[in-house]
């Protein structure tokens, strides 16, 4: 087991991984920008390190800072977390070109995955089914053209190397495919510095599915149960639960097998997530996380598995601790994204955080590296904590939340906060009947 991780990231999920370490006995390292001075995760590491200024660029994506901050201080493993580093294959490749071991999956998984062509290309191979779409990339307005009429419309126009919704466009008719093509390669191109796009069949009112997968060295996967993410803004998830409210133990049982056999297939390490659009009873696959997700923690709560801990035993080269007949599955979670944002606006709202009283009580979990007296630095993502429920079942974990959101002060800065007590209250919240597009039409209307 390794005796030392530098953790390459910040905020809660720095915080999460310094939790996870301790209790594993393992010493952390933390890095850090200027900015970042006086995180609470750089207050609780048993070492820290300034990487750099406040400039994302110049410092949490500084890869020559970051592992000469792990040559000095000696640190025998790096955790990337989430976002940054965490998928770019170059990074993992000169972690361990550096003899320092990347808690993470193997670059050429992390480069096949980061590629939504090739990701979908190998998962379809490896027996997933995947959304009716292109051959491949679109390169020219006339293939754009030629496949939307094959497809059928609506259609959506992807970009290869997109993300959070960048580079997506949709076509409702022919009229539209000129515009929406030329649109999503514009901005593929200025958000990626790759214009390539591919193309997909537009469902009108699905679900967003995501499958837990966890494989060792030694040839054993298993899942563990799916994630509902189909409250999003601008394809941004905001709100998580797990189970869905719409999959029954037949289906989950079902897909859970056609994901653990493809990631068997492709030989894949470590932590991972499958994710899925899913209507009128069927999964298609529109891409693969290959790192720990910003929602693993509803998981973690109706299966009682240390995610961050289960991708540290895996990098040592150790067995998952536990095999699929072993996976219970026991009431109800659910994860609200706390920004640091105008409720309505959703502008950015950085500044110092005057009150801060996290919720308690059986149940109820705070992932936060907030605190009275924080600032919010305007140079990175705006989340500030994940509060997240658990209850024997989902209409207790709703008047859970309801309870700890009302509990819940944060002042000084706006949040999200309000946005999430009109949906914790909603009817169709409660009844379990929305999609994708829910979230972006209630927000259009006033309650």
């Amino acid at each position: 087991m390794f005796e030392k991780i530098l953790i390459a990231n910040r905020g809660e999920i720095a915080l999460r991984v310094h939790r996870a370490c301790k209790e594993m006995g393992i010493h952390t390292v933390a890095i850090h920008s200027e900015a970042d001075r006086n995180a609470m995760h750089v207050r609780l590491a048993d070492e820290s390190v300034c990487v750099g200024p406040a400039s994302a660029a110049k410092s949490y994506l500084n890869i020559p800072a970051i592992i000469t901050a792990a040559k000095i201080t000696g640190a025998d493993a790096i955790h990337p977390g989430y976002g940054f580093l965490s998928e770019n294959a170059k990074f993992a490749e000169i972690v361990e070109k550096s003899g320092i071991t990347f808690i993470g999956p193997r670059p050429e998984h992390i480069r096949m995955m980061g590629d939504k062509i090739t990701a979908k290309e190998a998962i379809q191979t490896a027996g997933v089914p995947v959304v009716p779409g292109s051959n491949g990339g679109v390169p020219t307005l006339e293939a754009a053209r030629s496949d939307a009429k094959r497809i059928g419309y609506p259609v959506l126009i992807k970009a290869t190397a997109g993300g959070g919704g960048r580079g997506m466009k949709v076509a409702r008719s022919p009229e539209e495919i000129d515009l929406a093509f030329s649109s999503a390669r514009s901005e593929a191109k200025a958000a990626f510095g790759n214009e390539a796009v591919y193309m997909e069949k537009y469902l009108e009112k699905p679900r967003h599915i995501e499958i837990q997968v966890v494989a060792d060295s030694h040839g054993n996967v298993i899942h563990l149960g799916e994630r509902d993410c189909s409250l999003q803004r601008r394809h941004q998830k905001v709100f998580e639960e797990a189970p869905s409210p719409v999959i029954d133990a037949e289906a989950r049982a079902a897909i859970g097998k056609t994901v653990t056999n493809a990631i068997k297939k492709l030989g894949y390490l470590g932590v991972g997530t499958i994710e899925f659009l899913y209507e009128n009873g069927e999964f298609y696959f529109i891409e693969m996380n290959t790192r720990l997700q910003v929602e693993h923690p509803v998981t973690e709560m109706i299966t009682g598995v240390d995610l961050v801990q289960e991708q540290i035993r895996i990098a040592a080269g150790m067995k998952l601790s536990l095999t699929q007949k072993e996976v219970t599955i026991s009431g109800h979670a659910i994860e609200c994204r706390i920004n640091a944002e105008n409720p309505e606006t959703f502008v950015p709202s950085p500044g110092l955080i005057q009150e801060f009283h996290a919720p308690g009580g059986l149940g109820v979990r705070l992932d936060s590296a907030a605190y009275a007296g924080y600032r919010v630095p305007p140079h990175y993502d705006s989340l500030i904590g994940k509060l997240i429920v658990h209850a024997p079942t989902r209409p207790e974990a709703l008047a859970r939340l309801r309870r700890a959101l009302d509990e819940t002060v944060v002042s000084g800065v706006e949040t999200t906060l309000p946005l999430h007590r009109r949906l914790a209250s909603n009817a169709d919240i409660a009844k379990g009947a929305y999609d994708i597009h829910w979230l972006e039409k209630f927000l259009g209307t006033k309650i």
